[in-house]
């Protein structure tokens, strides 16, 4: 994990209490970080406090990471506004990333994901300007992809809500470095998993809904033929690529797609937790109205770009990250399952 470059400087992580927040989180503070969270504690976007806890330590939260609670977009409230101007480097994670959850309240989807991130903007270009900052952005934002793999190019269509706040969002990071000259630039991921997701509803995506499913030796329901195509993206993988994108010039004002080049079929992906978990099993049902509405079909990005620029390479298969995964919520089953 490339921390080098971070010992002894100021970090600041929105959604730090989240999934991949969390992850990143850890990394800086174990690599000689001072790391502060920002998180508004909302628990169906999978906000956890148990997620601060590092490997090894089941007792308490790590006492080298600092923690607000509070909505990224309260600017005002001294606690966010110091952790925000002090803050040399910003790894903005912070967000609302259920699809479903953006159709049904489409205002708070734009509150949370858009308005928030402007005031946050605007605040390190008025106080702050020398910080870098990475948002993570989504796959999410393409659609229904017109071609595979989808490179930076392709054509932004959403067929949901939140692909198109987080894509407001991502383009306002990219017109601050532009006409501000902010140290912004937008990493696009695509399905991520790993220890720390949250598991106990279908809030998350499919990956955890399978995951908590298998271990609850239920069936894992797969809809159709289960043919779509995934590019399935180990946490550790996103932090190191997230790490590498803060810390290289060249990375400064770009874009970059983030996938695996694994690629797998949701029923094999499902197969493949049912062995690894060595419980559940694979059921195929007719889609739902609603997914329906908003399946993209297959998806796996080309991650060449972030490869050439950044130096970074997905390391872990999807078998071995999931044999990972399912051993970490064994473990913790209380705070995940």
């Amino acid at each position: 994990m490339p921390v080098e470059p971070f010992v002894g400087r100021r970090c600041l992580v929105t959604g730090g209490l989240g999934f991949i927040g969390s992850n990143v989180a850890l990394a800086l503070a174990a690599g000689g970080a001072h790391v502060t969270v920002i998180d508004a504690r909302i628990d169906r976007h999978g906000s956890n406090p148990a997620n601060l806890v590092p490997d090894g330590d089941h007792h308490a939260p790590d006492g080298r990471v600092a923690v607000v609670e509070a909505d990224l977009g309260d600017v005002d409230r001294a606690d966010v506004r110091d952790a925000i101007v002090s803050a040399e480097v910003i790894f903005n994670l912070a967000g609302q990333v259920s699809h479903v959850d953006s159709m049904d309240d489409p205002l708070f989807d734009l509150s949370v994901n858009t308005t928030s991130q402007f005031r946050l903007l605007e605040l390190v270009r008025r106080e702050n300007p020398g910080a870098s900052v990475v948002y993570t952005s989504t796959r999410q934002i393409f659609g229904k992809p017109r071609y595979l793999p989808v490179d930076e190019e392709h054509p932004v269509a959403p067929v949901d809500v939140n692909g198109i706040t987080k894509y407001a969002a991502e383009q306002l990071h990219l017109l601050y470095h532009e006409v501000y000259g902010l140290r912004a630039n937008a990493i696009r991921l695509t399905n991520v998993f790993g220890p720390r997701q949250r598991l106990r509803d279908d809030l998350q995506g499919f990956l955890p809904i399978f995951v908590r499913r298998a271990l609850a030796d239920d069936a894992i329901q797969v809809f159709g033929k289960g043919e779509q195509e995934r590019d399935c993206l180990y946490v550790d993988d996103v932090v190191e690529c997230l790490l590498l994108a803060a810390s290289a010039p060249d990375a400064r004002g770009q874009i970059f797609n983030v996938g695996n080049d694994e690629r797998l079929s949701l029923g094999e992906i499902a197969d493949a937790i049912v062995r690894a978990a060595g419980r559940g099993r694979v059921e195929h049902v007719p889609w739902p109205a609603d997914r329906d509405a908003i399946d993209i079909g297959s998806y796996f990005g080309d991650s060449s770009k972030a490869k050439r620029v950044l130096g970074w390479e997905p390391r872990t298969s999807f078998a071995d990250g999931i044999a990972r995964t399912i051993a970490f919520c064994r473990a913790r089953h209380q705070w995940y399952l």
